[in-house]
């Protein structure tokens, strides 16, 4: 039955002390039950301690070690990958959070289709919703016209790693979830998207993707991207995609160079200045 097909949720941790029972108690409040969390320590902390304190202990978690502190993300994720035993997968970092209904909807989705998506909120450090992205009617989206819909971060996904298992990149210095999402379309043409919220982004105030040096960081990593592209390392299972998503990432880097965060209402949100950018770029 689909409702018993386990997944496995991978979860780095780097001075997560402050989120991660919020963020693991998400996992523990989901409706579908069949599932792992590998904590990945990048710090050296002992999180099942810190897990423990906070009155949480399960035996569907596991936690396992860097070795280093600060390595990034890249491993930290590619480690709980080599540790994870389900073929569905999924990632929840230590900051965010999931909608309880979140596997219970994603589950049959990816099962079916190799790849599925979620509409996701985007909310400040404290919770309060600042604004979804991808919200509207479930739909098959290809990576010509992903990123015209989800047009933000790319963690939301689950997927079945018997279909595609990539591994994220450590060489680039943000967008490795852009970079993974064409990986796993280069074994999946389409990604089943839900547009009702299941997961919930935690913009923090300093992070790989906000904060000083964020915009030459992004506009690094999309260029680096972009050039990939078209030099054809990404084996898209769907290559007339290859052309939309030149296209989003030739907007989204006009608008990395156009955004003022200064000069605009706050919190700034990079969504709010791209997305209106996109819709003129879909027309």
């Amino acid at each position: 039955m689909t409702l018993a097909s386990p997944v496995s949720v991978v979860m780095p941790a780097y001075r997560a002390r402050p989120t991660i029972a919020r963020a693991v108690k998400s996992l523990l409040d989901q409706t579908h039950t069949a599932f792992e969390l590998v904590v990945v320590s990048d710090d050296g902390v002992d999180y099942a301690a810190v897990l423990e304190d906070a009155g949480i202990a399960d035996p569907r978690i596991r936690h396992v070690s860097t070795g280093a502190v600060g390595s990034g993300s890249p491993p930290a994720r590619n480690l709980g990958l080599e540790h994870a035993r389900h073929d569905l997968c999924a990632i929840l970092d230590a900051d965010d959070r999931f909608a309880p209904q979140k596997l219970a909807l994603m589950v049959p989705a990816a099962l079916e289709h190799g790849l599925a998506s979620c509409a996701l909120t985007i909310t400040d450090a404290t919770g309060r919703p600042l604004r979804t992205v991808g919200a509207g009617p479930d739909r098959l989206l290809g990576p010509g016209e992903y990123k015209f819909t989800n047009l933000s971060m790319d963690s939301m996904l689950v997927y079945d790693r018997r279909r595609a298992d990539p591994r994220f990149d450590p060489a680039l210095p943000c967008m490795t979830d852009l970079d993974f999402l064409l990986r796993l379309f280069a074994g999946i043409a389409r990604c089943l998207h839900l547009g009702s919220p299941l997961h919930d982004y935690v913009k923090l105030p300093v992070s790989v993707s906000n904060g000083p040096g964020v915009a030459a960081r992004m506009i690094g990593a999309k260029t680096l991207i972009r050039e990939r592209l078209a030099a054809g390392a990404y084996r898209l299972a769907d290559p007339d995609g290859i052309a939309g998503m030149d296209r989003f990432l030739a907007i989204s880097l006009a608008a990395e160079r156009s955004f003022d965060a200064a000069a605009v209402p706050q919190p700034a949100l990079f969504e709010d200045h791209l997305e209106p950018m996109l819709s003129a770029g879909a027309a």
